[in-house]
């Protein structure tokens, strides 16, 4: 967020570039761009988590209904603002685009995203397709293994190549942030050992480089600073330390209320502080100045997040899940079952129709 509001752009909201507005922080700030990569490597080890001992309808009953309902509220929200509030002004969207950006595919139609950060949520579906044919396939310990090694090393070999389709399924740029996630959970689940630490290891190195040489060029331009590989590698390395020590040490015992409450909050504040932000800023600043503007917009962030956790979350997943379960589970046979199939359709019934009987 502080990226976003400070850091980022901004004639869209300040009318000048930010770092005018924010001359030091915002060279500072412009690093936080890099919380994507964070999401990332933790997402890789809670993903693989959920998925442990799932079918793969189980599996993705859960990321549907965890991800879908705060997510068509948010595009909701941000379709009222772009074609009704704003009329175009920020972002040049129409109806239809708002329509196809809730199937969460626009990405991979060339359709625009009604938000920018929604962006992130197309390399998730691809991690989740990704894991959800490992389970189809037989998720075993050893396969996992061997995945974190080889997933990322073929994704940095699809970069020698000229195929975009295998460079968006492999995902050079993002596999060794996830592969992380999932080399620190065989360690949270199965525990320390010199082949797993490796395998943490080398994708660290991966995550650290790809980060600094194919994904801070755009941060620089589009903050304004010339920033720092290496500081960049120190951030990553550092999410890495952070997230190995609360999953693999004693503190992955420790917790507050809090934390779970602020951990509810971080996927609905996430989808609505861009562009809402943006907004609210674009409308105080020239009249509040530029640090009560970025204070209200943050406030009125966390409200839309909480009222969406409360009011959508918690009332429609469970019941999303429970609905997509009993589809995608297998209907069990009944006692009758073999004998109805046994008998011959009614009469006059078509050949095709006979077929679809049994």
């Amino acid at each position: 967020m502080a990226y976003h509001y400070t850091s980022v752009f901004g004639s869209l909201f300040w009318g000048v570039p930010a770092r005018e507005v924010f001359p030091r922080l915002s060279g500072v700030t412009a690093y936080g761009a890099l919380g994507v990569q964070l999401f990332f490597i933790i997402s890789g080890f809670v993903i693989l988590m959920s998925a442990y001992g799932r079918t793969v309808g189980q599996f993705a009953a859960s990321r549907i209904s965890r991800l879908f309902p705060a997510y068509w509220a948010a595009c909701i929200l941000a379709a009222f603002l772009l074609l009704v509030v704003t009329d175009g002004e920020m972002n040049k969207v129409t109806w239809t685009d708002a329509v196809v950006n809730l199937t969460m595919l626009q990405q991979s139609l060339g359709v625009r995203s009604l938000d920018g950060v929604f962006w992130t949520l197309w390399v998730e579906l691809l991690f989740y397709l990704t894991v959800a044919l490992f389970l189809w396939r037989g998720m075993t310990y050893q396969r996992l293994l061997a995945f974190v090694f080889l997933w990322p090393l073929l994704g940095m070999l699809s970069l020698q190549g000229d195929s975009k389709l295998l460079q968006t399924l492999l995902m050079p740029d993002f596999s060794p942030l996830f592969a992380v996630g999932m080399g620190l959970y065989l360690i949270h689940s199965h525990g320390h050992d010199l082949v797993r630490w490796l395998a943490v290891g080398v994708n660290a190195v991966l995550a650290s480089h790809q980060t600094a040489d194919r994904f801070l060029p755009g941060m620089s331009q589009s903050t304004g600073h010339q920033l720092s590989p290496e500081v960049t590698w120190l951030v990553i390395l550092g999410f890495v330390a952070v997230v190995a020590l609360v999953t693999t040490t004693p503190l992955r015992h420790a917790g507050w209320k809090w934390m779970s409450i602020a951990g509810a909050l971080t996927y609905p504040l996430y989808l609505v502080h861009e562009m809402w932000g943006w907004w609210i800023i674009r409308s105080l600043h020239g009249a509040v100045g530029a640090w009560p503007s970025v204070a209200v917009a943050l406030g009125s962030s966390l409200l839309m997040a909480w009222l969406i956790h409360r009011f959508i979350e918690r009332r429609f997943a469970g019941k999303l899940n429970r609905a997509l379960l009993a589809s995608l589970s297998p209907a069990p046979l009944t006692a009758e079952g073999p004998e109805r199939r046994a008998q011959p359709p009614a009469a006059g019934a078509s050949r095709s129709l006979q077929d679809q009987l049994r």
